[in-house]
């Protein structure tokens, strides 16, 4: 289980960091009074033997909101290290001048502003938050931090051991049904041979062995597939590095169920043994009425 604590001062970027934490599939909670951490760490540590909660990355937003309960956060964190369950606290702050600027900005009122001007508001805060400051793991100064240069502080904290900070989706089609709505990356494979044309092959697809010898048989097959996985993995680093949370990448031919099933796995494949999340998707592999019909009367 990995668990985050995250807090700081009021405006000084949480909202924005709950929303990498998400990305990077944290479970996150917000608003939570500190003496409740070690009973939902243990509800999440009894998942991880198998009780239906499969979940094992949880970040708790801790702030100024709980005001009063402030004060059990030592004693939960004990708590939760006498479970074993190592945690981290990230704490974001930024300098009184940032703070004021961003509050009349976004014209929002602060949590402690009743009977306080925003300036001593922000300063009694501060002081309310300085035992947790003394506790945290890590400290943010958000100040002149851009929301991408916020995002890239996080991923070196939560993912510096991992090669991957971003999901990859994998996904074929048939360009005759239109692209996928959401692709970045589309990879057109109707210039290889098509095996539909053969009578013995054309009611399989892409995952059969006889539709992989076909399309392996033919030299371009080879040469386009090294091609674009040198591209891939000379590309997908610069787009994590510009704070991309999901690239999804489209292989497409005529149909979507011989020449794009076969390529989609292969990238699939491929980018897994380079140690990237991916997932796959066949979209149009069954589309065409005339395979259904002939895969049905099989079973």
């Amino acid at each position: 289980m990995d668990v985050i604590i995250l807090t700081g001062m009021s405006g000084a970027g949480k909202s924005q960091a709950v929303h990498v934490l998400e990305d990077q599939g944290y479970f996150c909670i917000d608003n939570l009074p500190p003496l409740v951490l070690p009973e939902l760490v243990r509800t999440f540590l009894k998942g991880q033997g198998g009780e239906g909660y499969a979940i094992n990355r949880l970040a708790f937003v801790v702030d100024i909101r709980s005001n009063e309960f402030l004060k059990g956060f030592g004693k939960a964190m004990n708590e939760i290290k006498a479970l074993e369950c190592p945690y981290r606290i990230i704490f974001l702050e930024a300098n009184d001048q940032v703070l004021v600027s961003r509050y009349r900005q976004t014209r929002r009122k602060h949590p402690l502003s009743d009977g306080l001007s925003l300036v001593e508001a922000i300063d009694k805060e501060r002081s309310m938050l300085r035992g947790i400051r003394a506790r945290a793991t890590h400290v943010l100064d958000t100040s002149m931090m851009a929301l991408s240069a916020l995002r890239e502080e996080l991923l070196h904290i939560i993912e510096a051991e991992e090669v991957s900070t971003m999901d990859i989706h994998v996904e074929s089609f048939g360009f005759k049904y239109g692209l996928p709505g959401d692709c970045d990356i589309s990879c057109d494979v109707r210039f290889l041979p098509n095996p539909f044309y053969d009578p013995n092959l054309k009611m399989l697809s892409g995952k059969d062995q006889a539709i992989v010898e076909f399309l392996e048989g033919y030299e371009e097959t080879k040469q386009y597939y090294d091609k674009m996985m040198d591209l891939f993995l000379f590309s997908i680093p610069f787009y994590i590095r510009e704070g991309k949370a999901r690239l999804s990448v489209g292989v497409g031919c005529t149909g979507g169920r011989h020449r794009s099933v076969y390529m989609a796995e292969r990238f699939f494949e491929g980018l897994k043994k380079a140690g990237y999340r991916v997932s796959i998707h066949h979209r149009d592999i069954d589309k065409d009425p005339r395979y259904q019909r002939t895969e049905g009367n099989k079973t």
